[in-house]
Order: C-alpha cells, then sequence, then structure tokens
C-alpha cells in the first residue's frame, strides 16, 4: 500500500540541503507530489508531500531523512496524509486564483493583521506570502521607502465589489495601498502601458504652470480642478482654459518643459518596462508640446496629446485638431493595441483624472495613480502611497529584478 507523508524541514539555510535531501528520497524511488521552499533571513523552511511506493517502507527511509537533518542541523517533522485528505487538496486546485497586493512606506503587523482577517471572512485561503520589496535597514524608513508583500490566495469571493470595498476601506483607514486582481495568464503577460501626463508622469498640471505664468493661474486652477474631479465638460473647460492663455511667450514653454517635476519612480518604471519589452505610450488631455520632451527624455514609444497653436512666438488661445478627452484616450489606446498586436487584456492604463476613466475601464489592468476620489473609487486598482514604480509589484516584478534593469 502506498503512503503519503508530508515533510517539513527547518533550519539554518546553507548550500546543499535541499540535494541531499532529496538524494535520500530519490533512493527509495519516492514520488514528489508537491515541494515548497522559503527563506527567511537565512532561516530554511522546506516542505515535501512525497509518496513512498508499494514497493518500499516508509521507516527506513524516515530513519534516514532524521539522520540528514541532524547531521545538517535541522529540525523535522512527518504528517501522515490519508488518501481522502489528499483527494480533497487534488480537488481544490480547479478553484480561483487572485493576488492581493500590499504596498506601503513601512508594513506593519496591524496591516497584514487587517488585511488577511478580510481575506479570511470572504473564505479565501492564503496558498503563498512573497515580499516583492528590498530588504529595508532599520534606520532607512523615509518618504520614497518602499515595502510590498503579495498574497496568492485561492477560492470563490462572492461578492468581488464587497471584497474591494473592504480592501478599499482598510486603504482609507491606514493609508496603504491594496490590489486586489485574478491570477490569470495576463497578469504577468502585458505589453502595453499608456500613461496620463499631468498630475501622472509629472507632478505638475502643465497648463496650470503656464497659466501662473500668463497671470491667471487662480482662474485656470479652478477650472482644472472641477474638470479633473468629473464636474465639467472636459473638451469645454480645456478650451476655456487655453483660451485664458493667448499672448503667452513661446520661451515660457520651453522653461517650464525643462523644468518638469518626473513623478518619484517614474523613470524606473519606464526603463524597466522597455527593457522587458513593452511598448510605452502616453495620452495626454495636455500639450503635445510637454509629451515630446517626456518622451525624449524617457524613451516612450508614442505621444498623443493635443497641439497648442503658437504664431509668430505667442500662443495663440486656440488648439488645433482633435481634442484629446477621455473618449479619445480610450480610442488610442485601443489603436496603439491594434497595431502592435496587442490584446486590451494586455495593456495597462495609468491617470489620475475623470477623463482618465474611460481608458482605465478598458485595459486589462486599470490603475487609479494618486487619483481624484471619484477616480479613485471608479478603478479598480490605485495607488496613492508609493510612486509609480510600484506598478511593478502589480505584475509581480520584485526590486531584485527591477533593479537589475538599473544596471
Amino acid at each position: 500500500m502506498k503512503e503519503i507523508i508530508l515533510i517539513n524541514i527547518a533550519g539554518d539555510d546553507k548550500p546543499g540541503l535541499t540535494s541531499s535531501v532529496t538524494e535520500i528520497l530519490a533512493g527509495y524511488e519516492v514520488n514528489i507530489l508537491d515541494i515548497g521552499q522559503a527563506v527567511i533571513h537565512d532561516t530554511l523552511s522546506l516542505g515535501l508531500l512525497v509518496e513512498i511506493p508499494a514497493s518500499a517502507e516508509s521507516s527506513p527511509l524516515l530513519k534516514d531523512i532524521l539522520f540528514r537533518t541532524h547531521e545538517l542541523g535541522l529540525t523535522v517533522r512527518f504528517s501522515p496524509i490519508n488518501e481522502q485528505s489528499y483527494g480533497q487538496w487534488v480537488m481544490g486546485q480547479g478553484k480561483p486564483r487572485h493576488i492581493v497586493t500590499l504596498l506601503a512606506r513601512m508594513i506593519t503587523a496591524e496591516h497584514l493583521s487587517a488585511v488577511t482577517a478580510v481575506v479570511a471572512h470572504n473564505n479565501l485561503n492564503i496558498d503563498r506570502i512573497d515580499r516583492l520589496s528590498g530588504r529595508v535597514p532599520l534606520d532607512g524608513v523615509h518618504d520614497q521607502t518602499k515595502a510590498c508583500v503579495e498574497f496568492s490566495v485561492r477560492g470563490s469571493v462572492a461578492s468581488s465589489a464587497l471584497f474591494r470595498s473592504e480592501l478599499m476601506e482598510l486603504s482609507s483607514r491606514f493609508d496603504i495601498d491594496i490590489a486586489f486582481q485574478e491570477d490569470n495568464m495576463f497578469r504577468r503577460n502585458r505589453r502595453l502601458v499608456v500613461f496620463d501626463m499631468d498630475s501622472t508622469l509629472i507632478e505638475a498640471e502643465v497648463i496650470d504652470e503656464l497659466a501662473i505664468a500668463a497671470g491667471v493661474g487662480e482662474e485656470v486652477s479652478k477650472i482644472t480642478e472641477r474638470a479633473m474631479s468629473g464636474e465639467l465638460d472636459f473638451t469645454a473647460s480645456f478650451c476655456a482654459r487655453v483660451a485664458l492663455l493667448k499672448g503667452l511667450d513661446e520661451s515660457i514653454l520651453e522653461e517650464t518643459a525643462r523644468n518638469l517635476p518626473i513623478t518619484e519612480g517614474a523613470e524606473k518604471l519606464v526603463s524597466t518596462l522597455k527593457r522587458l519589452g513593452y511598448k510605452t505610450a502616453i495620452l495626454s488631455g495636455g500639450f503635445n508640446y510637454f509629451g515630446k520632451y517626456l518622451q525624449e527624455k524617457l524613451k516612450i514609444d508614442y505621444v498623443y496629446a493635443n497641439e497648442l497653436e503658437i504664431v509668430d512666438g505667442k500662443v495663440t488661445g486656440n488648439v488645433t485638431g482633435t481634442v484629446v478627452d477621455g473618449k479619445r484616450k480610450a480610442e488610442l489606446l485601443q489603436d496603439i493595441a491594434r497595431k502592435e498586436n496587442i490584446s486590451l487584456e494586455q495593456s495597462i492604463a495609468v491617470g489620475d483624472g475623470a477623463n482618465d476613466l474611460p481608458m482605465l475601464s478598458i485595459a486589462g489592468l486599470g490603475i487609479a495613480f494618486r487619483a481624484k476620489p471619484i477616480v479613485k473609487k471608479s478603478a479598480k486598482q490605485s495607488i496613492s502611497t508609493l510612486g509609480l514604480d510600484g506598478i511593478l509589484y502589480l505584475l509581480g516584478i520584485s526590486d531584485r529584478y527591477s533593479s537589475e534593469s538599473e544596471r
């Protein structure tokens, strides 16, 4: 009769441990039904679910494993598994899988307790927990420190909307970000990322900066805020704001472009994406003049924005061509995806304003970044506490690999 045994081994990590143990198992012609290993602070935890063939006896095998682990300074525990329990475990593999990603400047036990409680309340089982962020020195926490833990969970959620609502409540309470997404074939197979520009790739609204130079800053800023919050039609408000810039000298545009404040993590994110073969694009309701500047600086593939009309070195107060509003952004995302032969499921859209919602809604992964409340509430995913490179965590890319892209 075949036996199924769970072997748990723990102790100080050192090279050759797994090889030494599996060498003994091989001698008894054991089948490996499951295996998992983790190392935390140089401490090993190794689990093997093994099937011992009927031709072999378990006692000599377990004794050999016990002696070997003792020689290596490890502890070992053997747990027999009955066939009914094993069968139930096998049947569970067809259940849906999801990824819950916790992002913060520093993750605390309270954060983990709250998130895992919500996971358990929704009848989800945690299969694996991984730290994606780098190691944080005890005295190294500052305003750009990053911490990320990823949970692989299994089970069916009765109400995805309710689950997301509970996670969003935690996000607000603790000032952290929590993403919840299906663990499907597309998650690690994205190929296109499109970005809003103002208040996304850059930490400014360019039209507000230009308005200040033109002496109409307060008036334009109020219109911008109402438009981004969805209170005003984007196209009408945009044309009204541009009209107030009439007479602005072109040299102001050049100076503004040189001083654009790049958003935290933007350069790391784009360089990593490029290294991984992603296509990137700027889809902006702002101005092409600044989009082209960022395209060259960040090496972005496409840029679509509004063309600010300049005559004799002066802004006329008009834009030429079709205004890039929310609807147009969604159309451009689809156009680029078709051109690059990329499905929308493989696309990512990132933005902060109400005019970004159409593209966020059709992308495979729509991310509200440091977004207005109406956008954060409507988007499936949001990041508010970290920089743009926090998006890499949602793709399952750890700091170890994103750092390699900078070398």
